[in-house]
């Protein structure tokens, strides 16, 4: 009985990539879209909830192609929503709601309030997360390729 191939790390799945001709770009978009459904989520997790608008405006938006078998997705907040995250201050300072959160902010009395940190902490607490599902999704395809 023939073993099944397995890939172990992203180094085996470029690896296996390069073997095909061209990397079907239903794959990679595959592949990408469910390594950045993880920090997506996690940010929408972690997000301070007051409204709800910040959770909300949490978007999950892929780049353009720009090179063929390449996909980046962006966890980003949302454009559409900027009205609902600049705010201006009575001294008619603006500042943005979801920067604040995630880096700090200073109070009217000069105290400091640390942020919260969602989005990076999303990426740095998921990093092999990420990895690992992206060359799951990646290597079922691939090898489903090459086998024929």
């Amino acid at each position: 009985m023939a073993k099944k191939a397995t890939i172990e790390g992203m180094a085996e799945l470029e690896a296996m990539m390069k073997r095909l001709d061209k990397v079907p770009q239903r794959v990679v978009t595959k592949a990408a879209k469910a390594g950045a459904n993880i920090p997506y989520k996690a940010a929408k997790a972690d997000a301070p909830e007051d409204t709800g608008a910040l959770k909300a405006g949490i978007i999950l938006k892929p780049e353009r192609r720009t090179k063929l078998g390449k996909k980046v997705y962006d966890v980003l907040m949302n454009p559409a929503m900027n009205e609902t995250f600049v705010k201006i201050t009575k001294d008619g300072t603006r500042y943005y709601y979801p920067a604040s959160q995630e880096y700090g902010f200073m109070t009217a009395n000069g105290e400091y309030v640390p942020g919260y940190h969602y989005f990076r902490n999303a990426m740095t607490r998921n990093a092999r997360a990420i990895e690992e599902k992206v060359i799951e999704v990646a290597s079922k395809d691939v090898t489903k390729i090459l086998r024929g």
